[in-house]
């Protein structure tokens, strides 16, 4: 008991220091958990052999993370996100897949193990990448969007890879064991994958014996009881639980959820991350998700982070130090061959400039599920452990050096910022509400809107500005508003109001009088800065304009007239005769106003201007005249 409670110390208080720190420094959490694992392993050595058992414990933190993956994805996103999923991330997995293994089979590596090597290498940090995109407020950039689909596609493709890699276990040389070494004889060769087999195979099956149709219906009833129980049954359940008030009792049902359907899906052979994910989907459309994900958030994180410390722990530095060029060039080797064909595919994709290196720098690495196909190839005798070892080497190194990436995109972009070469971000979204301009105004405007439960597209031609939206978490688009293709993308044609908060006046002016030849009957709102600007907007074909300090201007006058002893509801009568007054007078006076002569020489606008003011002062005098009877 002391030496369990030992190690735990030991595992717990080298996460507790190593993560925070590396997060601090901008590595992200899975690089502080490798970093403690190194430290309690290599470095100071204090642990030992017990990490290869903790570390098939820890394994079931990726079932919980599929699982988890899943609940983010109702079926209908799924269908939505299919052409990038397929299309942009399918391709990405199956050229990085058949380029590295190429390379390893150019290295003397049998077919079976180079698949297993490409297939692990092809997957990318979802851990780092998506931290980091959230730091810098990339994620809704084109490029991010992008990356996310990728990184999606790559955590849905490790169920198939965890289903498929044992198959290839049958590759290995004759006469080869799993941990490596060869041997001469038959039957020890076949003793030692069989005893592979019954370590990490599963006590119970219920498909031993059965012929293949019957194997079929089996698995087939096991996936579609899955589903039966999720969509029927999971809401009952929980609402029986809720009835007893217990708050442990969630988190023992979510419990319950993963480890039965992992539980099952191994009595049928299939990989449990397979049925945890398909149980997740399931349940996405559930009114419980939250309760689910927050109930097991925790187990997932720790179990994770024992899974990377474990992984640290166990990574062999004397092969690093022994070959460190050769396994450096070869992290290298693998960040330039998925970077180029991440290039290419972003250019296939029409990915253009920031956005097309973001993609290519930012998954350019191996992934922390690297870690888990490689302990999995090796349990299962598809890898001999030498080569696990040197790709354990290359996987982390090639994470470490993520950053560096990051860092040369943030010098990339902004020379292409210092050269002038915006490139306008890819407009996949469409909304009744087009923002055009996200400064203070448009920002209180989307703010708004967005409350009240409507789809905007916000446009906005300043980098910066846009980075500072996506930092607070708000969706915004690169591109000048102006031009007739950002229009038609943002979806012009079907939209039903176009709000101009433009600082530039002359584009603003240019904005409005193009939608108005595109769409006559669209309701223009624009911000103007003082009348004359109003003036302008009102003849290009504006709807509504609403001065800059015209509204905060009447509030400060309410408040000095109720601070000079009239009543809240006098200060705010007068408030509101005054601004329909205004708003009369401005419309009227448009018509007078001539951008080819100077307000103060037009002398039908003086006129008019004199009569309406006099007309404004008769009112209050009228309605003041009008209190005053009433109060006597």
């Amino acid at each position: 008991m002391e030496g369990f409670l030992f190690q735990a110390s030991i595992y717990l208080a080298a996460a507790v220091i190593a993560v925070p720190i590396a997060a601090r420094l901008g590595l992200g959490s899975v690089l502080g958990y490798l970093a403690a694992g190194i430290l309690i392993g290599p470095v100071f050595n204090l642990v030992g052999s017990e990490t290869k058992d903790l570390q098939h414990f820890a394994e079931f933190g990726v079932v919980m993370m599929l699982f988890l993956i899943g609940l983010e994805l109702e079926p209908r996103a799924l269908w939505d996100m299919r052409h990038r999923l397929l299309g942009l991330g399918g391709m990405q997995v199956v050229l990085s897949t058949a380029a590295l293994m190429g390379i390893a089979m150019a290295y003397d590596q049998p077919w079976g193990v180079a698949l297993a090597i490409g297939l692990t290498l092809s997957l990318s940090s979802t851990a780092i990448v998506l931290q980091t995109l959230s730091e810098k407020g990339l994620m809704q950039t084109s490029g991010g969007r992008s990356v996310f689909s990728v990184l999606l596609t790559q955590d849905i493709a490790v169920i198939p890879i965890l289903a498929f890699l044992p198959l290839l276990a049958v590759t290995l040389p004759t006469g080869m064991l799993p941990d490596g070494s060869i041997s001469l004889d038959p039957d020890k060769v076949e003793a030692a994958h069989k005893a592979v087999d019954a370590t990490h195979g599963p006590a119970l099956s219920l498909v031993e014996g059965l012929p293949a149709w019957g194997v079929t219906l089996v698995t087939i009833g096991a996936i579609a009881s899955i589903i039966i129980v999720g969509v029927f049954f999971t809401r009952p359940v929980f609402r029986f639980i809720h009835s007893a008030n217990l708050r442990e009792m969630y988190t023992a049902l979510a419990l319950l959820i993963v480890v039965g359907i992992s539980f099952l899906m191994m009595l049928v052979g299939l990989s449990p991350a397979l049925g945890a994910f398909l149980a997740g989907v399931v349940l996405a459309s559930s009114e419980f998700r939250h309760e689910l994900e927050t109930d097991l958030e925790p187990f997932k994180g720790l179990l994770l982070g024992l899974f990377f410390i474990t992984v640290g722990a166990g990574i062999n530095f004397e092969l690093l130090f022994s070959n460190t060029i050769i396994i450096l060039g070869m992290a290298l080797l693998v960040i330039i061959v998925k970077g180029v064909i991440l290039f290419g595919l972003g250019r296939a994709f029409k990915l253009k400039g920031r956005d097309q290196w973001l993609f290519a720098l930012g998954l350019a690495q191996a992934g922390e599920f690297g870690f888990v196909l490689v302990s999995f190839s090796v349990a299962t005798g598809v890898m001999p452990s030498p080569v696990a070892e040197t790709l354990l080497l290359v996987i982390a190194l090639s994470m470490l050096i993520t950053p560096l990436l990051f860092i040369l995109y943030d010098v990339i972009s902004k020379r292409m910022e210092d050269v002038g070469t915006i490139v306008p971000d890819e407009i996949d979204e469409e909304g009744p509400v087009i923002i055009a301009g996200i400064g203070r105004f448009g920002q209180i405007v989307n703010r708004l809107v967005q409350a009240s439960g409507f789809q905007t597209v916000v446009l906005d031609h300043n980098p910066e500005t846009i980075a500072v939206m996506r930092r607070f978490g708000f969706k915004a688009f690169l591109g000048d508003p102006t031009r007739p293709d950002i229009l038609r993308k943002a979806g012009i044609k079907d939209a039903r109001v176009l709000v101009v908060a433009l600082d530039d006046q002359k584009a603003a002016i240019k904005l409005i009088e193009y939608a108005r030849k595109q769409r006559p009957d669209l309701h223009i709102i624009t911000r103007a800065h003082d009348r004359t600007d109003v003036y302008r907007q009102y003849q290009a074909g504006a709807n509504d304009i609403v001065r800059e300090m015209f509204d905060s201007s009447l509030r400060a006058g309410r408040y000095v007239l109720e601070n000079m002893g009239l009543s809240e509801y006098e200060a705010a009568e007068a408030q509101r005769m005054f601004y329909s007054h205004d708003r009369e007078s401005v419309r009227e006076l448009a018509t007078l106003w001539d951008p080819n002569v100077a307000t103060g020489d037009n002398k039908a606008y003086v006129a008019r201007a004199k009569e309406l003011q006099k007309d404004l002062e008769t009112a209050f005098l009228n309605r003041s005249d009008d209190e005053s009877k009433k109060s006597a």
